[in-house]
């Protein structure tokens, strides 16, 4: 809902728990005035009249309460937007006035030829709000130092906590929180890609647990590099900045009549603690971000831990006989199956299938595969090129390049620039036409390197590179979508480094880490799940014990219970499992498939995080609840503790569907459930129903 103040300079948009104001002054300065519970436009009209506390002399009275600080005149704080324009530095605005329709509110300013735009949306049914930018150039030149999408202002409190994720490769989104101390925390990226040491995603409290208190979140969307700037100013108040780019040498530069429109940085206010803030996040993705989201995500096996690169027809159809008789429903073939691709030496660039390895193309696999009640699925690197590869051999000035240094190559690898229209052609004809050649249904599309010479020697403004590859990516990902409507995406970029709001607008799941370990992806899956949905969260059941990490030996049922907590699939060497084992593993998926549902499209409440001992999660959908629960280690013969469930009616009853006991919701709710787990490495699955 948007109300407009009859003067047409306050603004207030509301959803069903919150409410967000700003406000113009006859200064034309647009003032922060509100983000949290729901309030009307008679108390944003209120705010607007009060007079800005009094400042110091060294201070500005606008700093901290500006909703997009721009440089120049008297501010201080870090600027949203800094441009350079014939030989000046700065902005000095005026508003033109506002517009609405669709849902959207636009407030239009104007600096001598530069027009800005800020926009606002809060989509249906959610607290989120939706903030980016236009730019539209009508003059000379414009170099944008810096073009953030929004600054967040939050309302004065005491001792503001930050929450991050953060980590690296085989560990990434991993949880901590801080104090807020004076001066900016800054995290990012420069590589290029979101990275797996940061996602770009902060919160904010000051007391909240996991299911009470005030929570301020904000998540950027967008897939290259990145920057969020979290500000306590000498006067306490608390700004967060963010956008696309890192450094402030350049952004890019707007040409006469070209125009600039950032990614979206939405926010949340939320009064549910850090579950209530994660399962608002986790609906509006669900609601407005993923598509096909309401359709379930399949059990897939994916062939890379049994093959690796000695890879071929006949092999990949006896993995799939027996992916097939353990239930799964997506058969991926992983690298090694196109160009000259035996090693990580060659072969990138060379989308078509290896004429020894599968003499008929892709073809007669995939129709094996759907013979045997399953999708099929191809892995693919579009991004990048070996140099020993026919593409490279023909155009080795479509990588990123700086002139006169060297090539670095990652992994035997170059980066392709996707901002050409040429390279972005090239790709589209490869893909569509394998994707037309096979009945493929699906795509796990990796990005294994960072930038490191991301130059463009034709384009004058190499800093263009940086946007317009993403740009340019997801051009590519919109065009064989709405080409191939059929075919689901994954995101990879060598586990969990290209995961935010962009990429999953765009995908149907990641692949959240490269680390399998079902112990490590515990705390992995927890830091995930603050902002994302378990509906996205690819997870695999590998071999034990875990060869690419740590060597650490579990069990199948640990291992399965773990990788349940989101999109399951299995990675291991199938021709290597005994009988039993498959017999076991055919009843998880089995078990799997039946709570799916609520794994996928539930609510989710982490009962206990993991920190060393029981640690479990909660998946409520109507009726139905399931609890998987982990127990890390028992130290001293200690009895493991109750969980105290989460959603339930305390005047209904439920039933476990393992053992048939009936349980009273107050009881569950108060006095918790026993799981009865013990030792090291066991692990639960609970299903509850109400009668």
């Amino acid at each position: 809902m948007l109300e407009i103040s009859e003067d047409g300079r306050t603004w207030v948009l509301s959803g069903p728990a919150s409410s967000y104001a700003v406000h113009v002054t006859d200064r034309d300065e647009l003032l922060h005035l509100h983000w949290g519970p729901r309030i009307g436009l008679a108390d944003a009209e209120a705010l607007a009249v009060r007079p800005l506390p009094d400042y110091w002399p060294f201070e500005s009275p606008l700093d901290g309460r500006e909703e997009y600080p721009v440089e120049g005149g008297p501010r201080f704080v870090r600027p949203a937007l800094s441009v350079r324009t014939a030989g000046r530095r700065g902005t000095e605005w005026r508003f033109e006035g506002h517009d609405a329709g669709d849902g959207e509110l636009r407030l239009r300013f104007r600096d001598g030829d530069l027009a800005v735009t800020l926009h606002y949306r809060m989509p249906s049914a959610t607290d989120v709000v939706e903030r980016w930018v236009t730019l539209d150039n009508r003059g000379p030149d414009a170099e944008l130092l810096r073009a953030d999408s929004a600054t967040w202002t939050l309302p004065d409190r005491d001792a503001w906590r930050l929450s991050q994720l953060h980590g690296r490769w085989g560990a990434e989104s991993r949880l901590t929180r801080s104090g807020l101390t004076h001066g900016e925390k800054v995290i990012g990226s420069r590589r290029g890609h979101t990275s797996h040491q940061h996602l770009p995603w902060v919160a904010l409290d000051t007391d909240a647990t996991e299911e009470r208190g005030e929570v301020y979140g904000c998540a950027l969307g967008w897939s290259g590099s990145w920057r969020i700037a979290v500000a306590q100013l000498p006067d306490e108040r608390v700004q967060i900045t963010g956008g696309a780019g890192y450094d402030e040498s350049g952004l890019l530069t707007l040409g006469t009549g070209e125009s600039y429109t950032t990614p979206v940085f939405a926010g949340l206010w939320s009064e549910g603690g850090f579950g209530g803030a994660s399962r608002a996040w986790h609906a509006y993705q669900r609601a407005h971000v993923i598509p096909d989201a309401g359709r379930d995500r399949p059990v897939l096996f994916n062939s890379w831990e049994a093959t690796e690169f000695d890879i071929s027809e006949e092999q990949q159809r006896a993995l799939a006989e027996r992916a097939a008789a353990m239930g799964v429903e997506l058969f991926v073939v992983d690298d090694g199956w196109f160009g000259a691709r035996t090693s990580d030496r060659a072969g990138l660039g060379d989308w078509t299938p290896n004429p020894d390895r599968f003499p008929g193309g892709l073809k007669p696999l995939a129709d094996h595969v759907h013979g045997l009640g399953m999708q099929f699925g191809i892995w693919v690197e579009p991004e990048m090129v070996n140099a020993d590869s026919d593409l490279y051999r023909a155009h080795p000035d479509w990588v990123q390049y700086q002139p006169g240094r060297k090539r670095t190559e990652f992994r035997n690898q170059l980066v392709l620039n996707l901002a050409r229209d040429d390279v972005r052609e090239y790709l589209w004809g490869q893909l569509h036409g394998l994707l037309a050649d096979a009945p493929v249904d699906y795509v796990k599309w990796d990005f294994n390197r960072c930038f490191t010479d991301a130059g463009w020697p034709d384009d004058p403004y190499p800093q263009r590179l940086w946007v317009d590859h993403v740009r340019g990516l997801y051009a590519l990902l919109d065009r064989l979508r709405a080409a191939h409507p059929g075919v689901a995406f994954e995101s990879c970029s060598g586990g969990g480094g290209r995961i935010d709001l962009g990429v999953l607008s765009r995908t149907d799941q990641v692949w959240t880490s490269d680390n399998t370990d079902p112990l490590d992806r515990l705390a992995i899956q927890h830091g995930f799940s603050q902002i994302h949905p378990a509906r996205v969260m690819a997870a695999w059941v590998t071999d034990s014990p875990n060869v690419m990490l740590n060597q650490r030996a579990s069990s199948l049922r640990f291992r399965f219970v773990s990788a349940m907590a989101g999109v399951l699939g299995v990675g291991g060497d199938l021709t290597r499992w005994t009988g039993e084992e498959l017999a076991e593993a055919r009843e998880w998926v089995e078990l799997y498939k039946e709570i799916r549902p609520m794994v996928q499209r539930g609510d989710q409440y982490r009962l206990r995080p993991p920190q060393g001992g029981l640690s479990a999660v909660q998946y409520v959908l109507g009726d139905e609840t399931v609890v998987l629960a982990w127990l890390q280690a028992q130290r001293y013969g200690e009895p493991v503790p109750a969980l105290r469930l989460c959603a339930l009616d305390p005047a209904a009853s439920y039933e476990c569907l393992e053992t048939g006991e009936i349980h009273r919701g107050a009881v569950l709710l108060h006095h918790g459930l026993r799981v009865g787990l013990r030792g090291d490495l066991d692990a639960t699955v609970v299903r509850l129903k109400r009668k």
